[in-house]
């Protein structure tokens, strides 16, 4: 009994390391369409993108991959309008680049030339981003470090990544509040200035009426 659940377990396993590791979308874009992804990241994060693009052949009625296809990847700061990144490459390329300031980051990326230069040209664009410290290259450390000291790195990469995170929170929450105090000024020396108001207004009330009464107790 106990070989056979082992068998039975196997496809379940396969399936979930699939779910686990599969994390890459595709989408589709024309010749010269740009398609763009916001990002919200903290200060001084390295995000690694791996990007496939393949190009619709009418004669094979597939998407390939076509060499003098280029893909322009540009990305923007969306709260300064600093280009952090423009780079053209190969239909199967990568990029990477580092946040210099917090906040949302503008990922975009289009064809800059595709087989057909006077039609319109549909293209499957394959795009996996990872956001955080980039990870070493494990056939290059195989030989240098053990599996132990690469996971210790692993999981000091991810809490460097968390505190980064959390700096940025409190950021946020410190200019959140600032602003709410300055809120919470202004409404109070708004209800002070009525009140002085209202004030003055009666203080002029009753010297009117005063007034009034006096003229008609003379007359």
């Amino acid at each position: 009994m106990a070989p056979s659940r082992r068998l039975h377990l196997l496809p379940i396993c396969l399936l979930l390391c699939l779910a686990v590791t599969t994390n890459a979308l595709h989408f589709y874009l024309d010749t010269n369409e740009k398609r763009c992804f916001v990002e919200e990241l903290p200060t001084d994060t390295i995000v690694e993108g791996h990007y496939r693009a393949l190009e619709w052949s009418e004669k094979d009625q597939q998407y390939v991959e076509n060499p003098e296809m280029g893909i322009l990847v540009e990305v923007d700061e969306l709260d300064t309008g600093h280009n952090v990144v423009r780079t053209r490459g190969p239909p199967d390329s990568r990029f990477t680049f580092t946040s210099h300031e917090p906040g949302d980051h503008a990922i975009c990326l289009s064809s800059t030339y595709g087989a057909s230069w006077f039609g319109s040209t549909h293209i499957r664009l394959y795009l996996d981003i990872v956001v955080g410290r980039t990870k070493a290259d494990p056939e290059h450390d195989r030989s240098h470090v053990s599996q132990l000291s690469a996971k210790l790195r692993d999981l000091n990469q991810k809490l460097e990544d968390v505190r980064r995170e959390q700096q940025y929170q409190r950021e946020r929450e410190a200019n959140f509040r600032n602003l709410s105090e300055v809120t919470n000024s202004r409404a109070v020396w708004y209800s002070v200035a009525q009140i002085l108001v209202l004030l003055a207004t009666c203080v002029w009330q009753l010297r009117h009426l005063k007034r009034f009464f006096e003229d008609r107790k003379m007359h």
